[in-house]
């Protein structure tokens, strides 16, 4: 079999122009090259998650849990903050790019005359990676909604739905019944789902029971209740933990720990406790000391903006705070900007370095007209960090860098915090 490309940014750019179109939602192409290039997948268990917000954090959740029972488990997320690589991870180790390489060429050799898209390529290729690795479990990232998403094509065990909220709108619809339909087209009737989202709306709940799964409600079936310490409770009728403590998204707890129930390992509260703790993943709330404290967030919805408004505003060594924002095009800037608009002191919009990207005067029109008073636009995520490292650096108070995935990568980039490489499987 011959390769058409020998080096993994060879293969990406290819990727990127494949296709006429870079987001086409259907299946019908994906399965058709999946049956091809996996006629018979090994019936691992598969555990799908799907969201508006949290999915990448209950994908690393899970990962870890798994790996802390010895099980052998592969992980695919997207998108990715610095290296491609991160997408596929086998046993918590990152892909390499040889390894990347010869996935896409079996994928090449068995797709024919069937077009793929940049993501559905890549989805394919950490599908025959995991069923060459012969692995216990499976962990899969949607990437946009559900019903029509590439990973969609693999029959999951274990369907979850982190939140439903607004994005992503010209794909998924206007309304969060609409939304929440997507999102459900990822749950199987008579399989098991998880909605960790508390207390639906009724078009939402209605949406999430549509497929007839068995689904487990927070608020019914199981809830992770704060505490007045900053600690959490989670509580099932088979289960009460408390004092928990974990970095990541409560609602992406929830769903961890929910899932985790129906795994085939004992939830000892110490063990639950260790694993929690030490969850971490790179661009969620994340923190550097760079002479001053940053925090950096892939937030890039109202959700998610409001949930790290929530968080800031708590945090009193980050005050005052300065905020480098940069954003996609297709985003509400208004929904972005809103939540943060009473903790920041000062603004430092810019344009990550791709096509996607909002234009900094577009950011600085934006921030203006929502009320802004003091707002710098930085030549790049670099520089703009740069100005308000110095401006942090003079008063005291904080970094904040969120608004895209691109924006938290550059910074990241910037700052010299590139994750180091693990050694091979």
């Amino acid at each position: 079999m011959s390769a058409r490309f020998a080096c993994l940014s060879d293969w990406l750019a290819w990727q990127e122009t494949a296709h006429p179109r870079k987001i086409d939602l259907t299946l019908d192409r994906v399965r058709a090259v999946l049956a091809r290039l996996a006629p018979a997948l090994s019936g691992v268990p598969v555990v799908t998650v799907a969201g508006t917000n949290g999915k990448g954090s209950v994908v690393h959740l899970l990962e870890q849990w798994l790996r802390r029972q010895g099980a052998r488990v592969g992980a695919y997320s997207s998108p990715h903050l610095q290296r491609y690589n991160e997408r596929v991870r086998i046993n918590g180790v990152e892909s390499t790019d040889a390894e990347l390489c010869a996935a896409f060429a079996q994928v090449e050799a068995k797709r024919g005359d069937t077009a793929l898209t940049y993501f559905e390529f890549g989805t394919l290729a950490a599908v025959q990676q995991f069923v060459d690795a012969d692995l216990d479990f499976w962990l899969l990232e949607v990437g946009l909604g559900g019903r029509l998403d590439a990973v969609n094509v693999i029959e999951p065990d274990i369907a979850v739905i982190t939140t439903v909220d607004y994005d992503h709108q010209d794909w998924l619809g206007r309304d969060l019944g609409s939304i929440a339909r997507e999102k459900a087209g990822i749950m199987r009737a008579g399989r098991p789902a998880v909605v960790a989202m508390p207390a639906p709306p009724a078009p939402v709940q209605s949406a999430l029971e549509a497929p007839g799964a068995v689904v487990r409600w927070r608020g019914e079936a199981f809830d992770l209740i704060a505490e007045a310490d900053g600690s959490f409770e989670y509580r099932s009728p088979s289960h009460r933990l408390s004092r928990l403590r974990c970095a990541l998204p409560p609602d992406s707890v929830a769903a961890a720990l929910a899932v985790a129930e129906a795994l085939p390992f004992a939830m000892e509260p110490e063990a639950v406790k260790a694993w929690l703790e030490a969850a971490a993943l790179p661009g969620r709330f994340q923190r550097l000391e760079l002479g001053v404290p940053v925090v950096l967030d892939v937030a890039h919805n109202p959700q998610g903006a409001r949930l790290l408004g929530k968080r800031v505003a708590g945090d009193s060594s980050l005050k005052p705070l300065y905020a480098v924002l940069g954003t996609m095009a297709d985003k509400d800037l208004a929904g972005v900007v809103a939540p943060l608009q009473p903790v920041v002191a000062a603004w430092f919009p810019a344009a990550p370095r791709v096509s996607r990207a909002t234009p900094v005067e577009a950011l600085v029109a934006g921030l203006q007209q929502f009320g802004a008073k003091q707002v710098s636009p930085g030549a790049s995520v670099a520089d703009a960090l740069d100005r308000a490292l110095q401006a942090a650096s003079e008063t005291g108070g904080g970094v904040l860098v969120y608004g895209s995935f691109y924006t938290v990568g550059e910074a990241l980039d910037a700052c010299g915090a590139t994750p180091q490489r693990r050694p091979p499987r």
